[in-house]
């Protein structure tokens, strides 16, 4: 494979005239794998977990619609960009608040921790998470193939893109393990109502990734189907917790403030500066505000 086919592949759609099709038919795919693995876990006989990886499927599937926006637009200007990232440094921000860090404290306190420990637990959570992508920025090389091939992007762009998806990525996990708990430790109708607002939080989610890849040069279609596997932590995850609950509801208030603390990193150190950085401030911060309070509202209303 040539490196102009390799740039077309990775960074755009190489003149192709249907992104759309092709994001659905990759979206198809995709469902129709997890479908069988639906079959299997049901073949198997365990209706619990059977229906903990339909919940978690609800949630990656929601993920991957919150990306269909950036298959929909011919370009995304730089105020629109910054916006955007505003708009997902909110969701973060909320997201960290109200489907981590209060959660986590909730879930401490259900193992029986007094509320000193169990603020000790999120707290130390919170630092390991931070301290985990401090890390990350420090250790890891920052030149990536990409920055080869997209033409006007600096290896501090591309490296503070990644970043904040896999801080998503990584948000996705402990709800994924929310998810498996709930199915496998309360009444189904309980678990099927945690599933769909866990879903419906992880739209815009999923739309703030992939304008983050395309606000970095990458192509539409790369994007989206970016955007849609970070979604994939969650069925994964679920379908872990139901297995194995007793082993997960102790980890899960570590495994929510870890999240929320890589997630505080990335908002502070990566997505707030680059989206202040072009001069689109107000923009930035009426984006975030928007951000934080639709995702506090999802949150709160949806439980």
């Amino acid at each position: 494979m040539s490196a102009q086919e390799i740039k077309q592949l990775v960074i755009g759609t190489g003149g192709r005239k249907h992104p759309v099709a092709e994001a659905v038919g990759m979206l198809v795919l995709l469902v129709g794998v997890l479908a069988l693995a639906i079959g299997g876990v049901q073949a198997h006989g365990d209706p619990v977990v059977a229906a903990a990886l339909r919940g978690g499927l609800v949630a990656a599937l929601a993920t991957a619609a919150g990306g269909v926006p950036v298959l929909l637009a011919r370009r995304i200007g730089d105020k629109t960009v910054d916006t955007l990232l505003g708009f997902g440094a909110g969701v973060m921000l909320a997201a960290t608040a109200f489907s981590l860090v209060i959660p986590a404290l909730d879930a401490a306190g259900a193992l029986g921790m007094g509320t000193w420990s169990a603020g000790g637990v999120v707290v130390a959570g919170l630092l390991l998470g931070a301290g985990a992508l401090l890390f990350a920025d420090h250790a890891l090389p920052h030149e990536h193939v990409e920055n080869a091939l997209i033409e006007g992007r600096g290896r501090a762009d591309l490296t503070r893109v990644w970043l904040f998806v896999a801080a998503i990525a990584l948000h996705n996990v402990p709800e994924g393990l929310a998810i498996g708990v709930g199915f496998a430790q309360d009444e189904m109708r309980k678990g099927a109502a945690l599933a769909g607002g866990i879903a419906i939080q992880d739209i815009p989610e999923g739309l703030v990734v992939a304008a983050a890849l395309v606000s970095a040069g990458y192509g539409r279609v790369f994007a989206f189907v970016v955007a849609a596997l970070t979604g994939l932590a969650e069925p994964v995850a679920s379908v872990m917790a139901a297995s194995l609950v007793g082993v997960f509801v102790s980890v899960l208030p570590w495994a929510l403030a870890f999240a929320g603390g890589a997630m505080l990193f990335v908002v502070s150190h990566e997505i707030i500066p680059e989206s202040h950085r072009r001069g689109h401030a107000s923009l930035a911060t009426s984006g975030l505000t928007v951000g934080f309070a639709l995702m506090m509202l999802l949150d709160t209303a949806l439980g």
